[in-house]
């Protein structure tokens, strides 16, 4: 029979369909289990600390070096301008909007997204999830919802890191080396940054990118094959699939925010 067989079409069709159902009530049922997971408190802060605190070093470094070049890339093209001292306005607003969320989801997806998909794949290809099944306990309360939860919670963290660190880098560029008055930097970025439309859009950004980067590597690292080789794929499909749903959400909720 052909591959373009209608019915092979049929039965692409209905097992994708399957399977977004399956990962849409995953999804509800991990969502629904917040009160549960906050009353395993230190279970919970042992994943944000092995989530966001290992990822604390590679956020730090990239916002500084990303804020050295917006400072640097900004004060020529507003030079044109003769609106330099709206330099550290420019950084702020770029990173606190885009760059903050966005880039620091890209690097959590890296470095924490690849880490749960190998953690849970190997825990199912050594069989650990269906011993736990066997004790009666649910692997998706203890395993993956305190995973996930972090993942939740340590992601704006993170991304509030790497915009401060990236303003910071934008100073040290645009007033210590470049000469931008440094009483302009910092009065033009308060007068021009509004807390709730600006940080405000920026941490709802960060929490859409945190639910989907952990929701995407926690299913990965589930329905992996129990294979080293099926390990191995599923760590590339999460950084794949993690990186383009961030790109692709932060276009619908840019587009949502500037409609409202």
């Amino acid at each position: 029979m052909s591959a373009w067989h209608p019915a092979n079409l049929g039965l692409a069709v209905r097992q994708k369909t399957a399977d977004i159902g399956y990962a849409s009530r995953l999804l509800l049922r991990l969502l629904g289990m917040l009160p549960s997971t906050l009353r395993r408190g230190r279970l919970l802060a042992d994943q944000i600390h092995f989530l966001g605190n290992h990822s604390l070093a590679i956020i730090t470094v990239s916002g500084l070096f990303v804020g050295f070049v917006l400072g640097l890339q900004g004060y020529y093209i507003l030079q044109r301008y003769g609106a330099s001292e709206s330099l550290g306005l420019m950084v702020t607003l770029s990173l606190v909007r885009e760059l903050g969320p966005v880039v620091a989801a890209l690097l959590f997806a890296g470095r924490a997204g690849t880490s749960l998909t190998a953690e849970i794949g190997l825990m199912k290809a050594g069989e650990q999830l269906a011993a736990m099944e066997m004790m009666a306990v649910d692997p998706i309360r203890r395993v993956l919802a305190p995973r996930f939860w972090a993942g939740v919670i340590a992601m704006p963290l993170l991304a509030a890191v790497f915009s401060a660190v990236g303003v910071l880098g934008g100073w040290v560029v645009g007033v210590m080396l470049i000469g931008v008055d440094a009483g302009a930097f910092w009065s033009q970025m308060q007068n021009g940054v509004d807390v709730f439309t600006d940080v405000g859009n920026g941490l709802v950004k960060s929490l859409v990118f945190g639910i989907t980067v952990a929701f995407i590597a926690l299913l990965q690292g589930f329905e992996c094959q129990p294979t080293p080789e099926g390990v191995s794929r599923a760590t590339t499909r999460t950084v794949v699939m993690a990186s383009l749903a961030v790109l692709g959400l932060d276009f619908v909720l840019t587009a949502m925010m500037f409609s409202i």
